[in-house]
């Protein structure tokens, strides 16, 4: 067996490529030089793109992540630059997205003893742990190949989250005879439980109104998710992270905005890859409905309620022995396609008559994006109106926060998901105040060439905000108003392209030639107070934050 003397930072992306990493993203500094100068060595197999904050390398590492299904990477000095990733990292553990979190460290003697070394916090590993799944601290070079294939074996078992490796700074300057051999990933997924698949596969055939509810544990598994639904001729109700898992074009194809009816009257709800928070917490179970857990970590999801039937696998395998079984059991079941197309229409009537202008830029921008184009939500108002009514017809699609609800997200996320995917158009929408939390990231685009569109609806407030302090505070505005830049110069200082419309129909032609322009391009949309989404989104309780 053939070995190598490399230092930890050598053995750190050696790791990475035999893996197949090839890109990171990140940010280089005195505690992780000896990383860099590895990433260097290895020239044009590994691809690093610096970042102008940390919160945009990490949130750019998520948004390849989520586009792709492959691992995202960033690379951040400790303390300070650790911190500045949390918010993304916490927002990678809500979406459950293979990220990797590489954190630099003080010498490896300094570690706990409060010296006051430059970038020193108190048990950085302990912050870490506590938004992963699994976090370690490399102790010498030796062991860094085996902790990142541990890591990455970590990321994939079970429900996908991230990870995270701390190295000190002596441990990437230190030396150690590795093997020249890659260390092979050790993924551990629950086998697929027969008698479970019969008993869900009997109590299916048995129901005569079921409802299948999908999220983002089922992504991989739309073609199974299809024929599970025709052949129970149930309606599909996907949350964010679902979109896309069955066409829009679907007839069975429904979001949360017409789930709750469907809820109420089905005898069975199978819950595939998703955790059904919104309707036993917001609608109540209803007492003749049954549940089936389709769920590969389903300890995760048991809290909320006790199912029938649970087949803890992941859902594409459970659901391709699980259709053969249903054959066996199931009965024979009228159309109800032309009732889900009827459900379809109501609901674009109800999405006109309550969100204008919302509806008319999402169809503008469902118009010109291409079917594989990648959306990126934001929490703003045309954001929360797309959750409910913008259709998304493949999977990875349509990315969003998911309950984390991070504000300012969608522009280095969106950057992230182009670098994955640098053939297909992606879009993120923001509000003028989540826009500028990660703006200057525009520089990164620019040199990168990573040419997204970027669509800032601008009202000059925290928009959500500033509603529900006028709506139910009796108009105690605070803290809700602001100044912005001129867009257009704004973008336009960076070297990308800036435009400002006016109406839905100039949006349409604007990201007509966006999606076509060879630098990033920035529409800034004028508009003044929309109507919310809560009563809608949220009927049985207040919602009361921004």
């Amino acid at each position: 067996m053939s070995t190598t003397i490399r230092t930890g930072g050598e053995a750190l992306v050696q790791g990475l490529l035999s893996h197949g990493i090839d890109t990171i993203f990140g940010l280089p500094g005195v505690q992780n030089d000896h990383f860099y100068s590895a990433v260097y060595d290895a020239g044009d197999q590994i691809r690093a793109i610096q970042t102008r904050h940390e919160q945009g390398a990490a949130y750019m590492a998520l948004g390849y992540a989520l586009a792709s299904g492959k691992t995202g990477v960033y690379v951040v000095v400790p303390g300070p630059g650790f911190l500045n990733t949390t918010a993304a990292l916490a927002t990678a553990y809500a979406t459950h997205a293979p990220v990797l979190c590489l954190a630099g460290q003080i010498h490896s003697d300094q570690i706990g003893r409060g010296y006051g070394m430059l970038h020193e916090i108190p048990d950085q590993l302990t912050v870490m742990r506590s938004l992963t799944k699994w976090a370690r601290r490399a102790e010498s070079p030796g062991e860094i190949p085996q902790l990142l294939a541990t890591a990455l074996s970590e990321m994939r078992s079970g429900r996908p989250r991230p990870v995270g490796l701390e190295s000190p700074i002596d441990i990437l300057a230190g030396k150690a005879e590795m093997s020249d051999r890659p260390i092979p990933l050790t993924v551990r997924r629950p086998e697929v439980d027969t008698d479970a698949i019969e008993e869900a596969a009997r109590l299916m055939g048995k129901a005569r109104n079921p409802v299948i509810f999908v999220g983002g544990g089922a992504i991989d598994a739309g073609e199974e998710v299809r024929a599970l639904a025709e052949a129970l001729q149930a309606p599909v109700i996907a949350s964010g992270r679902g979109r896309g898992i069955l066409s829009s074009r679907h007839p069975f194809s429904h979001t949360y905005a017409a789930g709750e009816p469907l809820w109420k009257e089905a005898d069975l709800a199978i819950a595939i890859g998703t955790r059904l928070t919104k309707p036993f917490i917001q609608w109540q179970r209803p007492r003749h409905l049954s549940l089936i857990r389709i769920e590969i970590a389903p300890q995760e999801s048991s809290f909320l309620a006790p199912a029938d039937v649970t087949v803890a696998a992941d859902s594409k395998e459970a659901l391709r022995a699980l259709l053969p079984a249903l054959a066996r059991y199931n009965r024979q079941r009228p159309s109800r396609t032309a009732e889900m197309l009827a459900l379809h229409r109501e609901m674009e009537d109800l999405f006109d008559s309550s969100f204008q202008p919302q509806i008319d830029f999402i169809r503008a921008i469902r118009d010109t994006l291409p079917d594989d184009g990648i959306f990126v939500d934001e929490l703003t108002q045309v954001g929360y109106a797309s959750n409910m009514a913008m259709p998304v017809y493949q999977p990875r699609t349509f990315l969003t926060p998911n309950y984390q609800g991070t504000l300012g997200w969608g522009f280095p996320t969106a950057l992230g998901a182009k670098v994955a995917a640098p053939d297909r158009p992606v879009l993120s929408i923001a509000g003028d105040g989540g826009f500028l939390y990660c703006a200057m990231e525009l520089a990164t685009a620019v040199q990168h060439g990573i040419n997204t569109v970027s669509v800032v609806f601008n009202d000059g407030a925290y928009g959500n905000v500033r509603r529900m302090q006028k709506e139910l505070y009796d108009g105690r505005i605070i803290s809700s108003d602001l100044v912005n830049p001129d867009f257009v110069a704004f973008v336009e200082s960076f070297g990308a392209i800036g435009v400002r419309v006016h109406s839905a129909s100039s949006l349409r032609d604007a990201l007509t030639d966006a999606f076509a322009a060879d630098r990033p391009v920035v529409i800034e949309v004028p508009v003044g107070e929309m109507p919310g989404p809560w009563r809608m989104m949220y009927p049985n309780e207040l919602m009361v934050e921004g």
